[in-house]
């Protein structure tokens, strides 16, 4: 089974799993692959380990896309998210003029919420990714996200930001003026009035500020958020689980699958990076052969290595057949085996796609 028939005539492609499994390079890989085939193809990333670049030969990535020089017909670009600077677009975007945009562009408590942006990564992402879906200037975008179990807030986040600006504590804010402040009471007033003497910085009028010029965007950021949400459940969208073959990684890409079906989100397939090399390839070992070859001692010590490794393959299939089985979707996993160096470049991408998109000829450049 080749990805490319996993993904066919999808937009957008979520990959998705736990940490340490390969999921970055996978997705660059992909990316790279669809590129190849024709596609103009962004992939996108807000792994903070930043290993996106390095795959694709790229000294750093921002939160503009960068193209990657390929041979192929096609176009690859790539980018890391900027979580603040992301905020701050949607800022602009939803502020009816430029009078409110630049009142809370530089308000205190805007700027400290926009830099405490761990929180809103997730959200910031699907914005991101709304964004270059509406633009149409590419034919398939890719993205990275976060270890699974964080991910599940990445398929909240939408949600989440439609509950914060539909809460009463919030809506309670938004009144006019200092009027919904007053719920902080004279006490914390008082608070205030302490910190503006030894600060200089009137805190209260700045929340007053802030929350009045929020006040005019929050419509726009609830139906934002709304249509982030259905551009997960969109037939043009799927999700690809990558995950590695050992038992922790198998449980959550089970655990994430799960989630899926009961939100009743698009599942495209499952790739199990990093198998023993036997178990993808399956090679059987002669032990007479080898003694022949490496003489009886050498030949014995090889073999007793070789069996370690069928051990090891053994294990592997095992617990990969116990996912296709939890998943039972009728598409058995793509496998791709352990390689022998770290992929940190174009070339590595490359050897990764021959397993990828096995059985799929790569076009020859126009």
């Amino acid at each position: 089974m080749s990805v490319a028939r996993l993904i066919e005539r999808k937009e957008i492609v979520i990959c998705a799993g736990a940490g340490g499994v390969g999921k970055t390079t996978t997705a660059a890989a992909i990316a790279l692959g669809m590129a190849q085939r024709g596609l103009k193809v962004a992939v996108l990333t807000i792994d903070p380990a930043r290993r996106l670049a390095n795959s694709l030969g790229l000294p750093e990535l921002g939160n503009e896309e960068r193209q990657v020089e390929i041979d192929g017909s096609g176009e690859l670009w790539a980018m890391m998210l900027d979580a603040k600077r992301t905020f701050d677009d949607l800022i602009e975007k939803h502020a009816p003029d430029e009078r409110t945009r630049d009142a809370v562009l530089s308000n205190r408590i805007y700027q400290e919420l926009s830099n405490a942006v761990a929180g809103s990564q997730e959200y910031m992402a699907m914005e991101k990714l709304y964004e270059l879906q509406q633009e149409e200037r590419y034919d398939l975008l890719v993205l990275d996200t976060p270890p699974s179990r964080n991910a599940l807030d990445f398929l909240d986040a939408p949600e989440r930001l439609s509950r914060f600006v539909d809460s009463r504590s919030l809506q309670l804010f938004l009144r006019p003026g200092r009027i919904g402040l007053k719920v902080f009471g004279r006490g914390t007033g008082m608070l205030f009035s302490v910190l503006k003497g030894v600060t200089g910085v009137d805190l209260l009028q700045d929340l007053s500020d802030f929350f009045a010029s929020f006040g005019d965007m929050a419509e726009g950021f609830r139906d934002r958020a709304a249509r982030t949400g259905e551009l997960l459940a969109d037939s043009g969208t799927t999700f690809l689980l990558v995950t590695s073959p050992r038992r922790a990684a198998i449980d959550e890409a089970i655990f994430f699958h799960r989630r899926l079906r009961e939100r009743k989100l698009p599942f495209g397939g499952v790739v199990v990076n990093r198998m023993s090399t036997l178990a993808v390839h399956e090679d059987e070992v002669d032990v007479t052969e080898l003694q022949a070859l490496l003489g009886k001692r050498l030949g014995r010590k090889v073999a007793s290595n070789l069996a370690d490794y069928d051990a090891i393959a053994t294990r592997d299939r095992e617990n990969v057949d116990r996912l296709a089985r939890d998943l039972d979707e009728g598409t058995p996993p793509i496998l791709v085996p352990h390689l022998e160096d770290d992929v940190h470049d174009i070339s590595g991408l490359l050897e990764m796609n021959e397993y990828l998109f096995a059985a799929e000829a790569v076009p020859a450049p126009g």
